[in-house]
């Protein structure tokens, strides 16, 4: 019995479980055997800790080819494909049973999910946790759950809600409105902002702190349209000057434990990012490059096209892709970046939005031109109006946060500029119920309450 706890714990460390064979193992509800298992601080956090590994490793959660930085630009306007794996991503054409939406997007969001709860229930039944790290760990749990969640709810719309391991409920889920997932997710963030330290529990940045939590609540709040909220969340983090800042040099930016690093994921020993190894280009791409219609729209004198876009070419074209990332393969073993998940521009882009909404035109703009003078563009920007201000912020966001995380793709979304946007260039692929993916295929068919996004 022992042996299969461990495995649940693990759960989420091998993809070649499905999702229902993964829930045939789940623990029985005893809580002697939960103490065993969180008997102490050591094991317990291991359970946790675990769960960032298998981001780096597995991949949806990760920058290699099927990771939501990669689909997800493939389906905006970033990223163009060289794969036929990933064409109707592109070409915003996804069929139902598609393995990279199951496999990648989907089950392994709700295996960390799972995880997740099996955490806190355990936490909850032990008696061997410190205090301390009874908190820390919990925090860390919500956190990840919450993180998980946003991504589900963004990339498929409503989704199940799974809050506990009881995998019967979990299997026959009905969908849960966004509005309830949002509300879930804001519940998790409050409370892991509460638990979590200020500090960072280690040297590296690599387990959430209060101020990561505090950063996706400024998103949350963002995309849930709380502008106050989203302002407030934001200016807590910018304020932690002694913690983080923007750097003037681009080529720091995504070296580990930056100051301008919120969250990062490490990668696992002997190689470096996943980013790095799939997007530097040493030939004719084989998985994506970038869009010419990104590479193009970047002023004549920013400096993140110049640092953070490279170009390969040979006798069958030129290629540019993402250069933010530098190292391609670890020399001797030695992992200088690490994969950035949250960072500190993304906080006053957030800002500028959420003050620009509230018509805190000139707020706004300071925040603007900070983001604009890192990048080299020393001109300031003056007298905006609402409409120019919000325009210049979603301009700002694309250049900056480009292949990271699906940025581009989710604010072509939540502000109802997809359509304007992606049909004049995905004519005559685009409709507009291509801004859901749809809900895999196996989960269709497994849960008979399991109801389909419109248009698939």
């Amino acid at each position: 019995m022992k042996t299969k706890i461990i495995i649940v714990l693990a759960v989420c460390s091998s993809l070649q479980y499905s999702c229902k064979k993964f829930f045939e193992i789940a623990p029985p509800k005893d809580s002697a055997v939960q103490a065993e298992l969180f008997a102490n601080d050591a094991i317990a956090t291991t359970a946790v800790t675990g769960i960032y590994s298998r981001m780096t490793l597995n991949g949806g959660y990760s920058g290699n080819q099927n990771s939501i930085s990669v689909i997800t630009g493939l389906s905006s306007d970033e990223l163009r494909s060289h794969n036929s794996s990933l064409n109707a991503f592109y070409r915003n054409e996804v069929s139902v049973p598609d393995f990279i939406l199951s496999q990648y997007l989907w089950s392994q969001s709700y295996a960390y999910i799972y995880t997740t709860n099996a955490v806190l229930e355990g936490l909850q039944a032990s008696t061997g946790v410190s205090e301390s790290t009874h908190g820390q760990l919990r925090g860390e749990a919500l956190f990840v759950r919450a993180f998980c969640y946003f991504y589900l709810v963004n990339l498929f719309g409503d989704v199940p809600m799974h809050l506990t391991t009881d995998y019967r409920k979990n299997e026959v889920a009905v969908r849960t409105k966004k509005e309830e997932v949002y509300a879930q997710i804001i519940r998790d963030l409050q409370e892991s902002e509460r638990l979590l330290p200020t500090s960072y529990i280690s040297s590296e940045r690599i387990r959430p702190n209060k101020w990561a939590a505090t950063a996706m609540l400024a998103r949350v709040y963002l995309y849930t349209e709380k502008w106050d909220s989203a302002e407030q969340k934001a200016a807590e983090v910018i304020n932690q000057t002694s913690t983080y800042g923007l750097l003037d040099n681009l080529d720091q930016v995504f070296l580990k434990n930056s100051k301008e690093t919120i969250w990062q994921l490490m990668p696992t020993a002997g190689i470096n990012t996943r980013e790095g190894a799939l997007f530097v280009l040493v030939g004719t791409p084989t998985n994506v490059s970038l869009s010419s219609d990104l590479v193009s729209s970047f002023d004549v004198n920013d400096n993140r096209k110049a640092k953070w876009i490279g170009q390969f070419v040979n006798s069958s074209g030129t290629y540019f892709y993402p250069f933010k990332y530098k190292i391609r393969t670890t020399q001797n073993g030695v992992i200088n970046e690490y994969s950035m998940v949250i960072r500190l521009a993304e906080l006053y882009l957030i800002r500028a939005e959420a003050r620009a909404r509230l018509s805190k035109l000139e707020l706004a703009m300071d925040d603007i031109n900070l983001i604009r003078k890192r990048a080299g563009i020393t001109m300031p920007l003056k007298g905006l109006n609402y409409m120019e201000c919000l325009s210049e912020v979603e301009r700002q966001r694309r250049f900056e946060l480009f292949s990271e995380w699906g940025h581009r793709w989710l604010d072509l979304k939540r502000t109802d500029r997809a359509t304007a946007v992606l049909q004049p260039i995905k004519n005559p692929t685009w409709v507009e119920t291509d801004v859901l993916y749809p809900i895999p295929f196996d989960e269709i068919t497994r849960n008979p309450n399991m109801v389909q996004n419109v248009g698939y």
